[in-house]
């Protein structure tokens, strides 16, 4: 889990939402008054249509295009021209939690891009030289360096895990390429300045100190995909996905660079292992936990069984139009795969603030 100093809680409505951070807490109340009693929304009027989850199995013909130190394979769907929507995943996950909600967008209007993650599916670096970072400015990093290449001068983002910390960063020190953001589990920025965590918040971190081991490194390469399963049932209790739906994700832990990469990530997290030194002035941004200007829908799901902020601890860090939504009925971590309409409801309502 990130480590910031926590705001005093906040009591939140589900469908209350923040003006700027000069607003008062009654001023930003009326302001969503007055966006409720507003005309029905580009989400409504678009008929972002109910769909079960797991209805959709693939996505197509993916594309490949080279980008900063990578080569991205990417997922695309949706008119051209249409409002950019790029969607970020976690780990153990990959763009298939996106599987569903990418048509929901592209019927919606969008154009959507659905990358892997260095260290995930078909994404590869350029150069054997380059070293397997998994530090989040690195991640962050190429997500802009993908808009340049697809030429994209503003997209709305939007993610979970690793996902979401990527779109965090990207919304905090380039609000100029961010549109609007949904993110799941709110503001997921971090710093390897940690503090110690009372026994029991650690014990839903054994994994971060698994791998800070070398056993824990050859353990993962040798059982990834028990691993992957493993973390998917203890995140999302109430989630009977079935082997299809695993296995198509777990192909994407098979990337040669998986391993070295996310356990880099986590080392990197705890202070274990050092970052590049081209990133010092980014994380040196981002350890001051820059606040987040552009509107944002952060999102929970009411099962999720992942370290996880409460939504009271971050609210006063986004300083634009701001709300937050818990998503009921047993959704755990991975909230875009088992509430695809929720979540793609929340990009098309947050794109348009």
């Amino acid at each position: 889990m990130d480590t910031i100093k926590k705001p005093e809680d906040i009591n939140q409505p589900r469908r209350r939402f923040f003006g700027t951070a000069a607003l008062t807490i009654a001023s930003a109340q009326l302001a969503l008054n007055s966006f409720a009693e507003a005309q029905p929304s580009k989400a409504e009027q678009a008929g972002v249509r109910s769909i079960k989850p797991g209805t959709n199995t693939s996505f197509g013909p993916l594309k490949q295009i080279d980008a900063g130190l990578l080569n991205v394979g990417y997922a695309e769907a949706g008119p051209a021209d249409g409002p950019p929507v790029v969607l970020l995943h976690g780990w153990p996950y990959d763009i298939h939690s996106f599987i569903d909600v990418a048509p929901l967008l592209a019927q919606a209007g969008n154009r959507v891009i659905v990358p892997y993650l260095r260290g995930y599916g078909t994404t590869r670096f350029l150069s054997s030289a380059t070293f397997r970072n998994g530090q989040q400015a690195a991640v962050a990093m190429d997500i802009i360096a993908l808009l340049d290449a697809l030429k994209i001068e503003k997209a709305t983002l939007a993610g979970f895990d690793w996902g979401a910390r990527t779109a965090n960063i990207i919304a905090a020190l380039w609000p100029e390429r961010c549109k609007a953001m949904v993110s799941v589990s709110g503001y997921l920025i971090g710093s390897p300045n940690m503090v110690p965590l009372p026994p029991k918040a650690e014990l839903s971190w054994w994994y971060q100190y698994y791998f800070a081991t070398e056993n824990g490194r050859a353990g993962y390469e040798k059982y990834r995909h028990d691993f992957a399963k493993l973390i998917w049932q203890l995140a999302s209790p109430k989630w009977n996905f079935d082997d299809a739906i695993f296995d198509r994700s777990a192909a994407s832990l098979d990337n040669p660079d998986q391993v070295a990469v996310a356990v880099h990530n986590y080392r990197w997290r705890i202070g274990l292992a050092k970052g590049e030194p081209q990133y010092d002035d980014l994380d040196k941004r981002l350890a001051e936990f820059p606040v987040i200007t552009v509107p944002t829908i952060t999102m929970e799901g009411d099962a999720n069984g992942a370290p996880h902020p409460e939504p009271g601890s971050y609210a006063k860090k986004f300083s634009g139009e701001y709300q937050h939504r818990t998503i009921k009925g047993g959704v755990g971590h991975n909230l875009p795969q088992e509430a695809p309409q929720a979540f793609a409801k929340a990009i098309v309502e947050v794109a348009e603030i």
